[in-house]
């Protein structure tokens, strides 16, 4: 496995976190997106949606609502020249003890496989513990994005908590270039 990759929580990541996201049309991108995932793809990143959408699991709807509303994010990230290549969904709600729902590292582990991905060298980008962790035990970087927030990186939490996607970007590509992964 040679390629590299930024995993990408989606809810509070890549679009506001509402809760529970029913409405395709409500769906739209935080700020910096768009430019923050040029700067990844420009520096070699492959990019991956790995999300828990526990909302199928607690029967608030089903998995027909989670499609809409991912393509409707996929659509909005291609209107700003940005392609995903792929994707990765717990359905479960925290009490199914599933083996996929974050923070294990098996959708990460799924997607790097497809993917053919060096984990070492890649990312794992959320705005929750349980994303930082999951990167964490799959054995990427990771990034806590907390927008607004004070927040400092604890030992064995996120290697960076970054406040924008500008500081994510900057991080990855200091991060690579040190490492010799750009």
């Amino acid at each position: 496995m040679t390629g590299k990759a930024v995993f990408l929580d989606r809810d509070g990541t890549l679009m506001p976190d509402v809760g529970y996201p029913d409405d395709p049309e409500s769906v739209e991108l935080l700020p910096g997106v768009v430019e923050g995932l040029h700067a990844c793809r420009y520096a070699g990143f492959r990019l991956a949606i790995i999300s828990n959408q526990s909302g199928v699991g607690r029967g608030y709807f089903g998995p027909d609502t989670v499609a809409a509303v991912h393509q409707r994010l996929l659509d909005l990230l291609q209107a700003g020249g940005v392609s995903i290549d792929d994707s990765q969904y717990c359905l479960h709600a925290p009490e199914d003890r599933c083996t996929c729902r974050k923070p294990s590292p098996v959708m990460i582990q799924r997607s790097a496989a497809h993917l053919g991905i060096e984990l070492a060298a890649s990312f794992m980008i959320g705005d929750k513990p349980s994303d930082v962790e999951a990167g964490r035990r799959a054995g990427c970087h990771s990034i806590l994005f907390a927008p607004g927030m004070d927040r400092v990186a604890e030992p064995g939490a996120a290697e960076f908590v970054a406040d924008s996607w500008d500081a994510i970007a900057d991080f990855i590509r200091a991060t690579g270039a040190v490492r010799g992964h750009a």
